[in-house]
Order: C-alpha cells, then structure tokens, then sequence
C-alpha cells in the first residue's frame, strides 16, 4: 500500500468565518498531528484548498482571510497543494494524475466538511478504484439547517462516517492510523 494524506479544506473561513466547524472537537489537533506522521514516514501529503469566485458567493472568495489556509496547516510541509472549485478534489485538479504518476494507491481522508468535500472526494478516490482511509476525528462538520430540516453536527458526521464504512472507505481514529503507520 503507498498512501497520500490528503488534508481538505482547512482554511480559515472554518475557524473565524460563517461556517465555524464545530464538531468533532479537537479536529484540527488531529489533522496536524496525521500531517506531521505523514511527513516523518514520507507518506506524501497534499494539501487542497478551496476557492470561490463568483462576487455573489460570501465564503471562501480567492485571496481573502476565509479563503486562507488556516496557519497551522499552512506553515507545515506538503507535497502538492491542490485548488479545486467544486466539493470533490478530483474535479477539474491535477489531483489524480499526480498520484498516479506516484504509484499511489491509497488516499487518507482528512480535513472539512465531512459530508461535502471529504465525503465527495472518499467517493470519488473509490469510484477512482483507490484504496481509501477515512480518519473520523481529523474530519469535522457542524450543524446545518435548511428547507428540508435540521441536523446537528454529530449527527451530521455520524452518518456519513457509518455510510462511508459501509462501501467506500475504512473509517479509522487518527490513533489507529498512527499506530497502523508505526507497525509498518
């Protein structure tokens, strides 16, 4: 198995923006310490970042503070970094011609939302017939309500880490990565 850590959209707009992810607490801790394990054993990390450019949509807009990557993630190393425009990371990027290009054949899931642009972009890696790691607590979601209803955040990120461990991802703790990663 030859992974990618993928990190998903940790940017700011998630922590001082209109959208504060909010559950599961600690993500973030997690997220960082998945990046620095990568980078140890070599494991290439690809950081992506989302952007908005249409004038009308008020989160992650190119070049502001929200669209920034969040400066814990930003300071640390990475091997590629990805812009995408759309909830999957396959979609329009590089992404998937550079992994090949690497003889990746596993990606590991990390970053925000858990049901938009990390459950995307899990679905497409397997469609993609990648292998795919899910780390449920270096994901993160919060509570959304619309039209169709309410659901809180846990909720939120339960169902789609029970749905994802149903077909396309083995869903793991950070811990269980790590120590996964020390015995190989």
């Amino acid at each position: 198995m030859k992974r990618a850590l993928l990190v998903i959209d940790v940017q700011n707009e998630y922590f001082t923006g209109k959208l504060p992810v909010t559950y599961p607490t600690g993500s973030l801790e997690k997220i960082c310490a998945a990046m620095d394990a990568a980078s140890a054993k070599g494991i290439p990390v690809v950081i992506v970042q989302h952007a908005v450019t249409a004038p009308d949509r008020p989160v992650f807009q190119k070049g502001s503070h929200g669209w920034a990557l969040h400066p814990q993630v930003g300071r640390r190393p990475c091997d590629l970094l990805v812009e995408k425009t759309l909830p999957g990371s396959f979609t329009g990027t590089a992404l998937e011609a550079w992994l090949r290009e690497r003889e990746i054949d596993t990606v590991v899931i990390s970053g925000y939302m858990t049901q938009m642009c990390c459950d995307t972009t899990a679905r497409q890696a397997f469609h993609l017939g990648f292998g795919v790691e899910f780390l449920s607590d270096a994901t993160g979601t919060l509570s959304f309500a619309n039209d169709a209803g309410s659901v809180t955040a846990a909720e939120l990120h339960r169902a789609i880490l029970v749905t994802q461990g149903m077909l396309f991802s083995k869903v793991k703790t950070t811990l269980q990565w790590l120590s996964e990663l020390e015995t190989e």
